[in-house]
C-alpha cells in the first residue's frame, strides 16, 4: 500500500513550529529555515517545496514572520542568543538591555530583563556583574510574567565595560583659573562643562582631557573634574587619540603580551615534532600599498600543466603563519581576542599584535625566510575552481612590490624591481586573473561604486590633500585571489566538519526591499515588492541607471538596502559576494576571525602544533559576536576621525562655497557630501528658505508645501560653510542651490504612510561602505 504523503501545513502550523522551535533553541541556536521546516512537516517533491517557499515569504511581507541572521521567526522575536547593550533600570532597579543591532523597520526595539545568578562568597569577587552601558552577549528566553519587558536575558559573557567618563578639550579661563569643556561628542558639542581650579588637575589650555561629571553646577552649567590629561589638541596625533579614547579601543600592550612577543624565536623548517615544506624557491610577491609596514599575503601563478586542465592555472595564496607564533590561551592570544582586530588612523595603526610579530616574525619580508600558510588552487580557463589543497610552508619573497608598481610594470612600464619578475610571475598572474574574471562575472556578487577617499597628511599631522585613489588592476587581482582562498578555506573546513567562524552577509529584509521598491517606483523603474532579490538583479538596476542623473543616488539608496557584514559560528551565506559559504583567512596579522580559521585548518589537516583547541560551536558564537563588535567599533572610530580632521582641514575655509552631492535626507534637514574632500556636513531644513519643507520617505527627499521645491538624495548642489567644529567632526553649510520644481523631475510620490515614518530617517545617512 503506497504511503500517503503528509498533508501540506497550514499558516497556523508553521507559525507554532517556529515560535516552539525558537524557544526550544538553547545557547547553541539552530537556525531555522524552510529546509528545517520541510523536514519536520515531511514536505518534499519540488512543487511542494516551491509552495513552502512562496508560503514563507508571503508570511514576511504580511510582517508574521521576520527574517534574520538567526532565520525565521515570529514578528518581533529575538534569537536564543544575543549581542545586547544594558542601558537602563525598571523601577524595581532591575537591569534593562536592548539588542545591539536593531532594525527600526521592524518598530520600538524590545527591552529585556536581565536576570542576575546568585553570587556565591567564591565568585563575588571574581565575577564582574554588568552595569549601565555594558555590552553583553545573553541568552534569551521570553517572559513568562505580564506587565514588563517582553523577555528575560541571562548574561553568558559580558564584552566590555562602561565607560563612566566625558571626552572633552579644556580651555582654560585665566581669571578664575578653572575652566571649560568642549565635548568631542557631536551630540554633546553645544554641552559645556565647567572646570573650577581645585579639579583642574594637570590640564592645560588645548588639552584633550577625560572628566566624571559633578551633581552640583554653577552659572547654569554642569560642573566636571578632570580625571585624565590625554595629550594636547596641538601634537600631531590628537585626532585620532580622540577616537580611542572615545570607543576604548586597547592601545597600549600589557607587559606580559610584550614580553611574549619579544622572546619568540625565528620559525624553523623543522620544529616541534613536524616538518614544513620548502617553498623557497617559489617566486611569491607581496602586492600592497606603497607604505605598508606589515606583508601578510603573497601569490604566485603559472600554467597547469596537468592533462584535465588545459589552459588552466595554478595559483598559489601564501598568508603569514601567526598560528605558529600566537598560542590559543597565551598572552599574544588573550590581548589579541580583546583588541579583535587592527585600526588605521591617517596617522597611526593601533595594531592587534605588537611589532615584534605583525611587523617582523610575521611579515613576509623580501628575501627572508618566513612561515606561512599556503592554498594551492587549480583554476579552468573559464575561472572555475578545480580543486585546492592547504600546505604549512616555509617561503621567501621574491619581491615587495606595491599596487602601482605592479600595474605600470603591467601597462609597460616596469623598473628595476619589476623587469626581472614580469615574465616569470607578473604576467602569469595577470593571466590567471583574467580566467578568474570570468568566474567572477558568472557569479555576478553585488558591484557598487563606492570610491573611498585617502587622506595624506604633513609630518606637522595636519591635511595635505584627500583625494580618491584610481582602482587599479592589481588591486583587483589580489582582491580576487584573496577571495578565492577564503573560499577553499571554508570549504576544507566544512569537508573536515570542523567549527570556523564565517564571514557572512546577510540578504536584505523584506522592509528595506519594499522601500527600495517605492523609491525605483518614482523614477520609473519597476521592482515587484516580496520578490526574492539576488546581487545580479541589484547589478541590472545599476546598470540601467549608470550614466544619468540617478546613478549616484540609486547607488547610494542599494547599499543602505544591504545588510552588514559579520562574523557568524553558523554559516548562512555571503550575498554581496555571492557566495554560500565564506570565511576570512588571508589577514591573521589583523584579524582574529582569521587566525582562528588558521588554527582550524592546522587541526583538521594535521599540520602541526598551533592548531585550534576543542571548542564548542557556542564558544566559538560568543567569539564571533565579541570580533564583530570590535570590528564595529574601528569601523566607527576610523570614520570619526576622518571626520574630524577634515573639519580642522576646512575650519579655516569658514565662508567658501563648495560643490556636493545631497547624501541624506531627514525631517531635520540635509547631508551633504562635498565632491573634492568627501566631507559630510548638515543643512537645517529650517534654514532651506520661507516655504515649509515636508519629508517625502519614499523619495528620499524633502519638498516645498507650496511651491513644490525639491531637494532629492543625491542631487548636485551648491552650499557655503557656516560653521565648522573640527573635534566634533562637524560641519553645517548654507544651501545656496535652488531646489528642482516639481514639474521639472516628475515627482510622483505618494505621502508617507504615518505607519511607516519612523526615526530611522537619518541612521544611514553617513554609513561607511560595508567591509566584505
Amino acid at each position: 500500500m503506497l504511503k500517503q504523503p503528509a498533508p501540506f501545513p497550514s499558516r497556523e502550523d508553521i507559525l507554532a513550529f517556529i515560535a516552539r522551535e525558537s524557544e526550544a533553541s538553547g545557547a547553541a541556536p539552530q537556525k531555522i529555515e524552510k529546509r528545517e521546516i520541510a523536514r519536520a512537516f515531511g514536505i518534499k517533491g519540488g512543487e511542494a517545496k516551491i509552495k513552502l517557499k512562496a508560503l514563507l515569504k508571503e508570511l514576511e511581507i504580511e510582517g508574521a514572520v521576520t527574517r534574520s541572521r538567526a532565520g525565521l521567526a515570529k514578528k518581533g522575536e529575538l534569537p536564543p542568543v544575543l549581542l545586547c547593550d544594558i542601558l537602563s533600570r525598571d523601577r524595581d532597579g532591575e537591569l534593562l538591555a536592548t539588542p545591539a543591532e536593531w532594525d527600526e523597520d521592524l518598530g520600538v526595539a524590545p527591552k529585556i530583563l536581565i536576570v542576575l545568578p546568585r553570587r556565591s562568597a567564591k565568585t563575588r569577587d571574581h565575577v564582574p556583574a554588568p552595569g549601565i552601558g555594558d555590552r553583553a552577549l545573553l541568552k534569551v528566553a521570553p517572559h513568562r510574567e505580564t506587565g514588563g519587558p517582553a523577555y528575560v536575558g541571562r548574561v553568558i559573557k559580558l564584552l566590555s565595560r562602561a565607560q563612566k567618563r566625558v571626552l572633552g578639550v579644556f580651555r582654560e579661563d585665566l581669571r578664575t583659573r578653572g575652566g571649560r569643556i568642549l565635548p568631542v561628542d557631536k551630540k554633546q558639542r553645544d554641552r559645556e562643562l565647567l572646570v573650577v581650579e581645585a579639579d583642574r588637575g594637570e590640564a592645560r589650555d588645548g588639552d584633550l582631557v577625560s572628566v566624571e561629571t559633578l551633581s552640583r553646577g554653577r552659572l547654569g552649567l554642569p560642573q566636571a573634574r578632570v580625571r585624565e590629561r590625554l595629550g594636547s589638541m596641538n601634537s600631531e596625533k590628537a585626532i585620532s587619540l580622540i577616537a580611542i579614547n572615545t570607543h576604548g579601543i586597547p592601545n597600549l600592550f600589557r607587559p606580559e603580551t610584550l614580553e611574549a612577543a619579544e622572546q619568540a624565536k625565528p620559525a624553523r623548517m623543522q620544529a616541534e615534532g613536524f616538518t614544513r615544506e620548502d617553498w623557497r624557491s617559489l617566486p611569491l610577491v607581496t602586492i600592497d600599498p606603497p607604505d605598508a609596514k606589515d606583508h601578510d599575503d603573497a601569490v604566485f601563478a603559472q600554467p597547469d600543466d596537468a592533462p584535465d586542465n588545459p589552459e588552466g592555472f595554478v595559483v598559489t595564496v601564501a598568508i603569514a603563519d601567526v598560528s605558529y607564533y600566537v598560542r590559543p590561551g597565551a598572552a599574544l592570544d588573550r590581548e589579541a581576542l580583546d583588541r579583535g582586530n587592527s585600526v588605521y588612523f591617517p596617522d597611526r595603526v593601533v595594531p592587534m599584535l605588537p611589532e615584534r610579530i605583525s611587523n617582523d616574525l610575521c611579515s613576509l619580508r623580501q628575501g627572508e625566510d618566513r612561515p606561512a600558510l599556503a592554498c594551492r588552487m587549480r583554476i579552468g580557463k573559464d575561472g572555475h575552481k578545480l580543486d585546492h589543497t592547504f600546505h604549512r610552508v616555509m617561503m621567501r619573497s621574491a619581491a615587495k612590490l606595491s599596487y602601482q608598481q605592479a600595474q605600470d610594470a603591467i601597462d609597460g612600464r616596469p623598473d628595476d624591481a619589476t623587469r626581472p619578475l614580469l615574465d616569470s610571475a607578473l604576467k602569469p598572474l595577470w593571466r590567471a586573473y583574467a580566467a578568474a574574471k570570468l568566474s567572477r562575472e558568472k557569479r555576478s556578487p553585488l558591484d557598487l561604486d563606492l570610491p573611498e577617499r585617502k587622506i595624506l597628511l604633513k609630518p606637522d599631522g595636519t591635511v595635505d590633500r584627500i583625494f580618491v585613489p584610481p582602482r587599479l588592476d592589481a588591486h583587483k587581482l589580489i582582491e580576487e585571489f584573496m577571495i578565492l582562498a577564503n573560499v577553499a578555506a571554508a570549504e576544507t573546513l566544512e569537508a573536515q566538519k570542523s567549527h570556523l567562524i564565517y564571514r557572512a552577509h546577510d540578504e536584505p529584509s523584506v522592509e528595506k526591499l519594499s522601500a527600495l521598491s517605492e523609491f525605483l517606483a518614482t523614477i520609473g523603474i519597476k521592482l515587484a515588492k516580496g520578490q526574492v532579490m539576488k546581487p545580479q538583479q541589484f547589478n541590472d538596476i545599476l546598470r540601467k541607471v549608470r550614466g544619468t542623473e540617478h546613478e549616484n543616488v540609486v547607488n547610494e539608496i542599494v547599499l543602505r538596502t544591504q545588510a552588514q557584514a559579520e562574523y557568524v559560528a553558523e554559516n548562512y551565506g555571503h550575498f554581496g559576494l555571492h557566495l554560500r559559504r565564506y570565511a576570512h583567512f588571508t589577514s591573521p596579522i589583523r584579524r582574529y576571525a582569521d587566525l582562528i580559521v588558521h588554527r582550524a585548518l592546522v587541526r583538521a589537516l594535521d599540520l602541526g602544533p598551533g592548531g585550534l583547541p576543542e571548542m564548542a560551536r557556542e564558544h566559538l558564537a560568543e567569539i564571533a559576536a565579541k570580533i564583530s563588535a570590535s570590528e564595529r567599533r574601528a569601523m566607527a572610530a576610523e570614520r570619526e576621525t576622518t571626520d574630524r580632521l577634515i573639519a580642522t582641514y576646512l575650519a579655516e575655509q569658514i565662508g567658501a562655497t563648495f560643490t556636493g552631492r545631497i547624501g541624506g535626507v531627514t525631517r531635520a534637514g540635509l547631508f551633504i557630501k562635498l565632491d573634492d574632500t568627501g566631507a559630510d556636513g548638515f543643512v537645517p531644513a529650517a534654514t532651506l528658505g520661507a516655504d515649509y519643507f515636508g519629508f517625502e520617505e519614499a523619495a528620499h527627499a524633502l519638498v516645498g508645501s507650496r511651491s513644490g521645491e525639491t531637494y532629492q538624495l543625491g542631487d548636485a548642489v551648491e552650499v557655503k560653510l557656516v560653521e565648522a567644529a573640527p573635534f566634533a567632526g562637524a560641519l553645517r553649510f548654507e544651501m545656496l542651490s535652488d531646489g528642482k520644481g516639481q514639474k521639472g523631475r516628475a515627482l510622483s510620490v505618494k505621502k508617507s504612510n504615518p505607519k511607516r515614518a519612523s526615526a530611522k530617517n537619518g541612521a544611514g545617512a553617513r554609513k561607511s561602505r560595508r567591509r566584505t
